[in-house]
């Protein structure tokens, strides 16, 4: 890789480029630096490859080594987003759209009738997309990127769309959310889950939230707030937050409610989310030496 394949981005919420170094980080991410936006406090990769390349190490390279999303943990997550939902917003006889889809266990689990929701995927991966085709789920098999400047399924109007521990992991989180809001239906609902929060209790060591995968492949860190920050300049307006202090799980709500000029939300303190950061480094060298 050259410094040609990679593009320098400002913050994806605010769009400044006014951002500090969360020094500690390298010491668990290969010496690749993470930054932290002073105006708002989101935590984000600067330098991305492109949106197919980042997708190709996740489809050959961070998965390609027996992973598979039926291990237990993660089907718990899953569990917990579809009740969830179905409780927050109802899953029965609506169409949901999942972003990421994987190997279609969500969806599996959405469309049994104890939930009854009718199933589509967005998935990069042709293996997936072929064992998803053959369990009936329809799916858009590409990047959100390519979905998006497809124009095959915008305007079709989803009640629902799920990002589930995928918003992260994108290029450009405000690709991903400006492809969920052409997807939806007016008044439709857009469902976020992810674990890749930060100002929370330290629940695990710090080289377990950090790793040493190509950086961009885990290019945003969201806090409850930064989360929000993102509903809110995508044009959505939040209906739920979870109690996720009480869980592995961030799961954030919005409605389809149309952009609106200079969006607010609460932002976070870039030097509390340094702090944050040292202080975790500190507990991990003091508890974890041996995790």
């Amino acid at each position: 890789m050259t410094e040609d394949d990679y593009t320098e981005f400002d913050c994806d919420l605010c769009g400044s480029a006014d951002a500090a170094e969360i020094t500690v980080a390298r010491r668990y991410t290969n010496d690749q630096p993470i930054h932290v936006c002073r105006n708002c406090g989101f935590v984000y990769v600067r330098r991305r490859r492109s949106a197919e390349r980042i997708a190709a190490a996740w489809t050959h390279e961070i998965y390609g080594d027996g992973y598979t999303a039926r291990i237990p943990a993660v089907k718990a997550r899953q569990i917990y987003v579809a009740e969830t939902a179905d409780v927050e917003i109802g899953l029965a006889d609506k169409t949901l759209c999942d972003f990421g889809g994987g190997e279609g266990q969500f969806l599996d689990i959405v469309r049994d009738p104890d939930y009854g929701a009718i199933p589509f995927a967005v998935e990069p991966s042709p293996e997936n997309c072929r064992a998803m085709a053959e369990r009936g789920i329809e799916c858009f098999c590409g990047n959100i990127e390519a979905y998006q400047a497809s124009g095959e399924k915008p305007g079709r109007g989803f009640d629902i769309v799920t990002i589930m521990w995928t918003i992260e992991n994108c290029q450009s989180c405000r690709t991903m959310m400006d492809a969920a809001y052409d997807a939806l239906a007016d008044g439709g609902h857009l469902v976020i889950a992810t674990g890749s929060r930060i100002l929370v209790p330290f629940k695990k060591p710090l080289q377990y939230y950090l790793s040493t995968n190509p950086a961009d492949t885990h290019a945003f860190r969201f806090s409850a707030n930064s989360l929000k920050g993102l509903f809110a300049v995508s044009g959505f307006e939040v209906t739920y937050v979870n109690r996720y202090l009480d869980t592995d799980y961030l799961v954030v709500i919005g409605r389809k409610a149309g952009h609106v000029a200079n969006p607010q939300w609460d932002k976070d303190d870039h030097l509390a989310v340094i702090d944050f950061f040292e202080r975790w480094d500190r507990e991990t060298q003091g508890h974890y030496r041996d995790a």
